[in-house]
């Protein structure tokens, strides 16, 4: 089987702080080593490791990505599985030629679809039908061959209602459910997906996985798909590659990636998180923003007939707003939704600042780690809700305790029984 894409000692570097990666003074010295000295670019090889709890040092840079080295068989679907800030979208993007890396090469046969963040390649004023003319330009079909691609890939997004509604007006769900319309149905020999998928409702996201399966399997296409969801990971891929600060620190299959990347972090609980755009996944608009979460528990191994309390801080940007519902969302460790609280309607007219409490009472949740994740938005309809800010995964707990009096360990709850141990309930005999 012939190798789709190769990706040869890549390296991509970023300078702290700034935008610009360049100054006159760190040019001329650039110049001087590389066209006078001919001698290897210093700034490649200084810089600090790309570790994001990690204040930085001395350095000005940083490697996002380090000495990436891999390939790609066609027909393989890739998951790329890490930390928030460990590298996989920059890989993505490098891939996509959205970025080109510092050092290395990458080697790519086939057109590339890509699906990196909600909107991306979409342009705000455009209708989504002439959007999707202008990706299919952008990837080199002709209008005939979009054409003919035109009223499938609408069907597949289920936005006819708004195809011919501007982007603008697409909620965050409707953007991403004709992105990937897009991206998968213009017959792109390589289908790069970042975890925008998250986004989409559980019935677009069964379909969005069933046609990257049939990209993959029934078409021999290349799939590299990121994604914070282990479950999706193992039932999809058929190989994975784990990033930890910037490099690869694992290869495998899908199975074996999940496995290690869940066994080494278990132990590892976040019980304070100052929130930023890597906790997003892919950016809102932010019009009430989550600025930090607390676990307040007196411990973050937590009894199953004990309350899950968090404290979120947010600041409203948007003076306009004046009430809001909180959605406290809690995950397992394969990224598997459990269950949601969605908060009363709250008021904040008036309130620049905002802090609220919220907590899930009578969780019954088994032995294991999990994760919260919190929702600001408003309902405005019947059933459209608006999300105005949204953070996955910024607090970790454990169930350890049966009891939170007595602090009985559970001695044994296996990962197949599932994630909720139900104390109640009925049975009959003859």
């Amino acid at each position: 089987m012939s190798t789709a894409i190769e990706f040869d000692h890549v390296g991509k570097q970023y300078r702290l702080g700034l935008v610009s990666t360049r100054t006159i003074s760190h040019d001329l010295n650039r110049w001087w080593h590389t066209a006078i000295l001919k001698q290897e670019d210093p700034y490649l090889r200084i810089g600090e490791v790309n570790d994001r709890t990690v204040a930085a040092n001395h350095s000005q840079y940083v490697w996002a990505l380090r000495d990436i080295d891999f390939k790609v068989e066609q027909g393989d679907v890739v998951g790329i599985i890490g930390k928030n800030g460990a590298g996989k979208s920059t890989l993505l993007k490098l891939l996509s030629k959205v970025t080109g890396p510092s050092v290395g090469t990458i080697r790519a046969r086939g057109r590339i679809g890509a699906l990196l963040e909600v909107g991306t390649g979409f342009h705000p004023e455009m209708t989504g039908r002439e959007n999707i003319y202008m990706n299919g330009a952008i990837m080199g079909m002709t209008h005939s061959e979009i054409t003919s691609k035109l009223d499938e890939i609408i069907a597949f997004s289920g936005c006819e209602r708004y195809i011919d509604t501007p982007v603008k007006r697409y909620s965050s769900g409707m953007t991403v459910r004709l992105g990937f319309a897009v991206a998968a149905h213009l017959d792109p020999e390589i289908l790069v997906v970042d975890e925008v998928l998250a986004v989409g409702d559980a019935e677009f996201q069964k379909k969005a996985i069933g046609k990257m399966q049939d990209i993959s399997r029934g078409e021999g296409r290349t799939v590299l798909f990121v994604s914070h969801n282990m479950e999706s990971i193992k039932s999809l891929c058929k190989s994975g590659v784990i990033l930890e600060n910037g490099r690869t620190s694992f290869f495998g299959t899908a199975t074996e990636c999940v496995n290690k990347y869940i066994d080494d972090g278990r132990d590892e609980l976040i019980v304070d998180t100052v929130v930023s755009d890597r906790n997003r996944r892919y950016l809102r608009y932010k019009q009430i923003e989550i600025l930090s979460v607390k676990l307040l528990n007196d411990s973050p191994y937590i009894a199953m007939d004990e309350d899950i309390v968090a404290e979120v801080r947010m600041r409203r940007n948007e003076s306009s707003i004046q009430e809001f519902t909180l959605e406290m969302m809690v995950n397992n460790v394969l990224g598997k939704r459990v269950g949601s609280y969605i908060s009363p309607v709250i008021n904040c007219k008036g309130k620049d600042e905002i802090v609220v409490t919220i907590g899930i009472s009578n969780h019954n949740l088994a032995k294991g780690k999990y994760y919260l994740g919190f929702n600001v938005g408003m309902k405005t309809g019947s059933s459209l809700f608006t999300d105005y800010d949204i953070v996955y995964d910024v607090l970790s707990f454990n169930i350890k305790y049966l009891n939170k009096e007595q602090k009985n360990d559970i001695l044994l709850w296996k990962d197949d029984w599932g994630d909720i141990q139900f104390m109640t309930g009925f049975v009959s005999a003859d």
